[in-house]
C-alpha cells in the first residue's frame, strides 16, 4: 500500500468516525512534529471541505443580534454570585463572559483549522452540520448544542431556538468550566484545599451542570419564593435528561432543595461535593444571595 493511499484512509477514517493516529505513521517525514503538521494539514483541511461540501447552501436564520459577552455575563452572574465570595466574584465573572463561543458560518473554518485537538474539531464540525439540518459526518456523531473544553464553551446557534423552558446551554457548559479551570488560571490565589475554581465531586459533574442549567431557568423565570417552589416541581414532573450519567430525579431533588433555601446556589455546590465534605445545614448559607 502506498503512502498516499495510507493518508487516503486516514482521512477518511477521520471523517468518518473522528478517530485519528497519534502517531501520525501514515505521514513521512524526518520527525513527528513534521509529521504532525503534514497531518493536520490533511485532516482538518479535508475536514473543512467535506463540511462545505455537506453544508452546500445551507445558511443559519439570522442569530439573536446580542453582545455576546453582554449575554453570557448575563447569564452565568446569578451563578458566580451565588458560589464565590464577593471579593473572587468579578474575576471569574471575567473569565466566563469571555468563555462562550457561538459557532457559526462566519468562524467555523478557523475553528475547525485551530490547534485543538482533531476529536474536538470534527465534534465541532458535528455540531455545526447538525445546527444546519446538514447531512451528519457519521453514525455516531454526536447530536449536541453545546459542549466546552477546558475554558471554552462552545454553543450552537441552536441555542436561540431552544423551546425547553429549564434549557441553558450557556449556564450548563459554564458550569463546567468551575472544575475545568484552576484558580491560579482564573487569576485568584491556590491553597493546599483550593486547586480548581470549584471542587466538584467527579462522578457529579453532569449532575451539577443540570442542576445548575435548571435552577438558573427558575430563577430567571420566578418572580416570588413561591414561584421558585413552583416552577421547580413542574421542572420535576418530568423526565427532561437523557445523558447516561445523570439521575433525572437526583437532578430534580437538588433543585427543589436549592428552590426552597435562601441560597440556593450553595445547596447545589454542596450536594455535588466530594465525599466527606460537609454539607450545610439547615439554615446555613454560604457567600452571596440568589436573586
Amino acid at each position: 500500500m502506498t503512502v498516499q493511499s495510507n493518508i487516503a484512509d486516514e482521512v477518511a477514517r477521520y471523517l468518518r468516525t473522528g478517530e485519528t493516529d497519534p502517531h501520525r505513521a501514515a505521514w513521512s517525514g524526518g520527525g513527528f512534529m513534521e509529521r504532525a503538521n503534514r497531518a493536520h494539514e490533511d485532516l482538518r483541511g479535508e475536514l473543512v471541505r467535506e463540511v462545505r461540501r455537506r453544508a452546500g447552501r445551507l445558511t443559519h436564520g439570522p442569530l439573536l443580534q446580542a453582545d455576546s459577552v453582554a449575554l453570557t455575563r448575563a447569564k452565568v452572574e446569578p451563578m458566580v454570585r451565588g458560589l464565590f465570595p464577593r471579593v473572587e466574584q468579578d474575576v471569574v465573572l471575567t473569565t466566563l463572559e469571555q468563555s462562550v463561543v457561538f459557532i457559526t458560518s462566519g468562524n467555523i473554518e478557523s475553528l475547525l483549522l485551530g490547534d485543538g485537538f482533531d476529536s474536538l474539531a470534527w465534534t465541532l464540525a458535528s455540531l455545526y452540520q447538525a445546527s444546519l439540518g446538514a447531512e451528519p459526518l457519521g453514525g455516531d456523531a454526536p447530536r449536541l448544542v453545546g459542549l466546552s473544553e477546558e475554558t471554552t464553551c462552545y454553543v450552537s446557534p441552536e441555542y436561540f431556538t431552544e423551546e425547553d423552558p429549564f434549557a441553558d446551554f450557556i449556564v450548563h457548559e459554564a458550569a463546567h468550566i468551575f472544575h475545568n479551570c484552576k484558580r491560579v488560571t482564573a487569576g485568584l490565589s491556590e491553597t493546599r484545599t483550593k486547586e480548581w475554581l470549584l471542587n466538584i465531586d467527579y462522578r457529579k459533574r453532569e449532575t451539577f451542570a443540570y442542576s445548575c442549567e435548571a435552577y438558573a431557568r427558575v430563577l430567571e423565570r420566578a418572580k416570588t419564593p413561591a414561584d421558585r417552589r413552583a416552577l421547580a416541581k413542574e421542572y420535576g414532573s418530568a423526565v427532561r435528561i437523557s445523558e447516561e450519567r445523570v439521575d433525572p430525579a437526583e437532578v430534580a431533588s437538588i433543585v427543589a432543595e436549592a428552590a426552597a433555601a435562601r441560597n440556593g446556589w450553595k445547596v447545589l455546590l454542596a450536594r455535588c461535593a466530594p465525599p466527606g465534605r460537609p454539607r450545610l445545614g439547615p439554615g446555613q448559607q454560604g457567600h452571596g444571595l440568589a436573586p
